[in-house]
């Protein structure tokens, strides 16, 4: 899942239907009230999930997002409420209802100029956890639900593309389920239940959330994301190119082609197997992209094939750091020493 995000802020109370705080002064907006509730996306499963989405496409040069998640049963390293902001898919902000701060995470936002800052995203995020709060109560008796360990989400975002574009989004989930969800060109919301089709009445009925959220997505979100770009350029610019290993292990008849990927950055990363160059989505086998100690990351994918088709398929990588997709296939090791990896003529790695 992907999405570039940020909270706006349109005063400090709640608006009806769907209160929201205001924030828009720190990059991000405070929580859509139940109404409320919304909660981000399917599946986000708590803080693990949350950090394998916050890459986005290789298609996606830039992001700002921010993920709230609430828990109605903490444990042991996991907080009622937990946000998290994400710029080009690197954590930069972290707060949590343990700790009631927000801490940087990454070294350029010492380069905030702005001294009120932190003092603003500290108030913007506690107004948030308590607004999710009561959100999650109301859910759960929405529902009709008085035991058992529950969770709502949200994921919004904005993305500036190469061309000059941009894009942008809201999402609300529940218990790892769709909840609602916002269209900024069409200024609609979908709800995926009946529950939140009362969210849904209330807010377009009572509030003001589409028009805030549209300009907030297209304006203020854009403009924090290119702040953010300008503070962390060396950082948000840096290129690693992947080093990209293709193998084969044949078992029972079936052969299983492997294409690892390798100490690149940044995290955002398409990896996929094509059968006469031809994309095979569906055979296609993804592990989630994953940091490795030097800070760069490693992902990988798998098809499986008939060994006698073994030579119609290829691995293509795509990367920010790539001049052109790369192709690799399974070989034989090649007079350039490459030890099983095919490279086609056209790869940019170097053999």
């Amino acid at each position: 899942m992907r999405g570039g995000a940020a909270n706006r802020v349109v005063g400090q109370g709640r608006s009806r239907g769907m209160p929201w705080s205001s924030g828009g002064s720190s990059g991000h907006s405070g929580a859509m009230g139940l109404g409320w509730v919304g909660v981000p996306f399917p599946g986000l499963g708590l803080l693990l999930l949350l950090l394998g989405v916050l890459g986005g496409a290789a298609s996606e040069p830039h992001s700002l997002r921010y993920f709230y998640t609430a828990v109605s049963d903490p444990s042991p390293g996991v907080p009622q409420f937990v946000a998290l902001g994400s710029v080009d898919g690197e954590v930069f902000v972290r707060y949590d209802s343990e700790t009631r701060r927000t801490d940087s995470m990454m070294d350029w936002t010492s380069a905030i100029d702005d001294k009120q800052y932190w003092e603003r995203s500290n108030r913007i995020f506690q107004n948030t956890e308590q607004v999710f709060r009561v959100g999650l109560d109301t859910l759960r008796e929405r529902y009709n639900q008085s035991r058992g360990s529950h969770t709502v989400q949200r994921m919004y975002g904005c993305d500036l593309l190469e061309d000059g574009s941009i894009t942008g989004f809201d999402q609300y989930g529940y218990d790892g389920r769709d909840f609602i969800a916002f269209d900024k060109d069409t200024l609609t919301l979908t709800a995926a239940d009946a529950g939140a089709q009362i969210t849904k009445r209330k807010t377009e009925t009572e509030g003001t959330y589409a028009e805030q959220t549209k300009y907030y997505l297209e304006n203020t979100c854009i403009e924090w994301l290119r702040k953010y770009m300008s503070y962390g350029k060396d950082v948000l610019e840096r290129r690693e190119r992947p080093e990209v290993r293709v193998s084969g292990m044949e078992a029972k008849k079936i052969l299983t082609l492997s294409c690892r990927a390798h100490g690149f950055y940044p995290q955002p990363i398409s990896i996929s197997w094509l059968k006469d160059g031809v994309v095979q989505e569906q055979e296609t086998q993804r592990g989630s992209t994953v940091p490795i100690s030097d800070g760069t990351y490693h992902a990988w994918a798998t098809i499986d094939v008939l060994p006698g088709d073994r030579d119609k398929y290829q691995c293509r990588v795509e990367h920010a750091s790539l001049p052109q997709p790369g192709l690799f296939s399974w070989g034989e090791p090649s007079s350039t020493g490459c030890m099983g990896l095919g490279c086609s003529g056209d790869s940019p790695f170097p053999c």
